[in-house]
């Protein structure tokens, strides 16, 4: 079962880090009202180990949709401590999964709570034969119309928000109208915008890619950035009990502490490993750049990306709340 941490209502603001000294010793802080909460987590060792012996997968989602690689899944658990979510559900019935991937997390969140019957849904058949009896996986687009012939009690949505097609709030209202009373909706974000806690990253080939980057995604008619008003479009859709917890990620290991150091080299191979692909894609097709200057850009990216004296960190936020719809399908 996840957590049953108490909901958080407080007002949302971006990571507000300190200043960092030359030595790059700073650790990223506890906001004290927990609106706010870095990667100062315990070092679970069997998910450091997973990344360093078994390499790194990516996602095969349609083309041009989904880029993300699959260690994402590791830098979740490790921030949520382990944990699969944060809402504070208990016993879910039915369990759906939305942008499943590979189905890491539908599989885990199976294998943890057995009574639970767990949907996966994606664009790509590629999820593993080999399944928990409570856990299935079917093709489906989040754009498309819903037609599920029954209500979930949980409905998890991880790194979305960017390739949604159609407008946010209609994700969220359908997200709330395919929810039992009282079931419980949860969306997991990264936001791509790169931040730094002294301006060190002002100026860098890095701050370039990234300015690119968010204009390019709003060209093809996204946000990059939207995932910051999640909360704002669980409220909009009528949900209650609202929670929020944001999480600064040290993009490379500037940061002090074995666990940051561990979250930032994760975060580094991650955005090594994974920037290729949505470059390519998104500037070839939205920007007009041929691939021999996309190549030559990402040369210095790449630089930047393992530049410890660039103290730079982008935010992962979490946002979770309750359906207080009374009617029954």
């Amino acid at each position: 079962m996840l957590g049953n941490q108490k909901s958080n209502a407080a007002t949302s603001t971006q990571p507000e880090l300190p200043a960092e000294d030359a030595s790059a010793t700073t650790e990223l802080p506890v906001q004290d009202d927990g609106s706010v909460s870095p990667s100062n987590v315990s070092a679970a060792s069997s998910l450091y180990e997973f990344v360093q012996e078994h390499g790194r997968t990516f996602h095969k989602y349609k083309e041009g949709k989904y880029f993300l690689p699959n260690d994402q899944h590791s830098i979740s658990k490790f921030l949520l401590k382990g944990k699969l979510g944060l809402a504070p559900i208990e016993k879910p019935g039915r369990v759906l999964d939305l942008g499943t991937g590979t189905g890491i997390w539908a599989i885990e969140f199976a294998e943890e709570n057995p009574e639970s019957e767990v949907l996966g849904t994606d664009l790509s058949p590629i999820q593993p034969a080999y399944l928990p009896p409570n856990c299935r996986f079917e093709i489906d687009d989040v754009d498309d119309d819903w037609a599920y012939s029954h209500r979930f009690d949980y409905i998890h949505g991880r790194y979305l928000l960017p390739f949604i097609k159609k407008d946010w709030n209609h994700y969220f209202k359908t997200i709330y109208d395919n929810l039992n009373p009282g079931g419980w909706a949860e969306c997991q974000e990264t936001i791509i915008y790169f931040q730094s806690i002294d301006g060190s990253h002002e100026g860098t080939a890095l701050q370039r890619w990234n300015t690119l980057l968010l204009q390019a995604i709003q060209r093809m008619g996204r946000s990059a950035t939207e995932a910051l008003r999640c909360k704002t479009y669980l409220a909009e859709a009528g949900f209650a009990n609202l929670g929020e917890k944001k999480f600064a990620v040290p993009m490379n290991p500037w940061a002090k502490g074995k666990e940051q150091k561990a979250i930032g080299s994760m975060q580094m191979q991650n955005n090594l490993e994974g920037i290729d692909g949505i470059t390519m894609t998104v500037f070839t097709r939205a920007l007009g750049w041929v691939p021999a200057d996309v190549e030559k850009l990402l040369v210095d990216v790449k630089n930047d990306l393992q530049d410890r004296s660039i103290h730079a960190y982008i935010t992962v936020s979490v946002n979770h709340g309750i359906s207080r719809q009374s009617c029954a399908r």
